[in-house]
């Protein structure tokens, strides 16, 4: 069996083994699931009236709606990561690693494993946040077939460039807690992006913060993928971010996973 062979093989293995954990472990990915839909339905139908007024329109719920779900679709990624950064360090720190390491396994295949099944619930999350957008009334009827597979195309990206960064802070924390709380900005950013509030709405200090962050040119392509806005130069910057943070993340959890286990 030639080496590609055996990384495609070990890698589907390790690929099974980590949704195999996410279905019988589920409570973790529940509660970063559960935030978002929260959010999404209290700044709807609590807020919904008073930011869509706020923005420069009328009190419109629905139009707030619009505005609000390509961001909540962002935030719920940056959540679901979070999930990949403890289960990476729970691994290290249990010894399942140092036993792999023993096996004739392709080195990286316990990497691949982990990236590949955050992307799969990344995308399943996605699918279930969307799904409730539009059991409340979210529509998007001006997007066509293949500005949908491009809107589908660019979670993907992020999925795997944050899967990746959230990969090296499992690698690098001591135990699940730190990696917990060290993948935090993943969900907090998205917060200081252009989520919730455009970023001419923001304070002038602020603005720069929201304006030149990954999640800001991710948030306004989608929505001019899904709405029909003007996506402008926010296209080519969000696959820049994506691919910068992929190959970052990638080789700073290659180069942490190599070291050998103190």
């Amino acid at each position: 069996m030639n080496s590609l062979s055996l990384a495609v093989r070990d890698s589907s293995t390790m690929l099974r083994r980590n949704l195999l954990h996410a279905r019988r472990y589920p409570s973790m990915t529940l509660n970063l699931l559960l935030t978002p839909v929260v959010l999404l339905l209290l700044f709807v139908y609590i807020f919904g009236d008073v930011m869509s007024a706020g923005i420069g329109g009328d009190a419109d719920r629905s139009a707030y709606l619009a505005y609000l779900v390509p961001g909540v679709l962002l935030l719920t990624i940056g959540g679901t990561t979070i999930g990949s950064a403890v289960s990476v360090s729970v691994d290290m720190t249990e010894g399942i690693i140092a036993r792999f390491r023993t096996m004739a396994i392709h080195r990286g295949s316990v990497l691949i494993g982990h990236v590949v099944g955050s992307v799969v619930q990344c995308v399943m999350s996605v699918v279930l946040v969307g799904a409730v957008a539009v059991a409340i009334g979210f529509r998007s009827t001006d997007a066509t077939a293949l500005e949908w597979l491009l809107a589908l195309g660019l979670l993907v990206l992020v999925s795997l460039a944050l899967t990746w960064i959230a990969v090296g802070m499992g690698l690098s924390s001591p135990n699940a807690e730190a990696a917990s709380n060290n993948a935090m900005p993943l969900m907090i950013l998205p917060f200081l992006s252009s989520a919730f509030v455009p970023v001419e709405q923001m304070p002038g200090w602020f603005r720069p913060v929201a304006e030149y962050q990954p999640f800001t040119p991710a948030i306004e392509t989608l929505r001019g993928l899904l709405l029909g806005s003007e996506i402008g130069h926010n296209g080519w910057l969000a696959v820049v971010w994506c691919v910068a943070l992929a190959a970052l993340g990638h080789l700073w959890s290659r180069s942490l996973f190599a070291r050998d286990p103190k």
